[in-house]
């Protein structure tokens, strides 16, 4: 049997262990994340992937994050089925956002994409809610802080 490590393992020397306990003692536990509350929202989107459900139904889901408000930063997700079923709508969805062929899922979406969308909060039969993205239309592209870190060349000092 392994012997589990100790903090002190792990920590780089008393003054690490010293600011683990103040910050511990110092932290509230984050609260659990509820749906956000239905309404209108501007995002900007994060990430587009190809996915498979757990049913084996091939999609591509997007990642959009709250960009203003007192919710900003928050994320939520919005799945388009590539089924003959959903294929009409997930075209209609993709075209918003400049996608307009099956290769371009293969590829990584533009950086700051924005949409404007309607959340609804849904309850499962198990009661469990969740957000649903209900509709979004295009509302144009960010422009990149003059910090980020793709922003600065190597060399830079900045």
């Amino acid at each position: 049997m392994t012997e589990l490590k100790k903090l002190a393992d792990v920590l780089k020397g008393a003054s690490g262990a010293e600011s683990l306990n103040r910050q511990w003692n110092n932290t509230e536990a984050a609260t659990e994340y509820a749906p956000l509350p239905s309404g209108e929202y501007t995002f900007r989107i994060t990430k587009g992937e190809l996915s498979t459900a757990r049913n084996g139904t091939p999609g591509y889901k997007l990642t959009l994050e709250v960009t203003e408000g007192e919710h900003a930063g928050r994320r939520v997700w919005h799945d388009l089925w590539l089924t003959s079923a959903a294929m009409s709508f997930t075209k209609r969805d993709l075209a918003k956002i400049g996608v307009a062929s099956l290769e371009q899922l293969e590829r990584p979406l533009p950086q700051g994409i924005l949409v404007k969308g309607k959340l609804a909060v849904r309850k499962d039969d198990d009661g469990t809610e969740r957000n649903r993205l209900v509709r979004f239309e295009a509302a144009g592209i960010a422009k990149p802080h003059p910090f980020a870190a793709e922003n600065v060349t190597e060399g830079d000092s900045k």
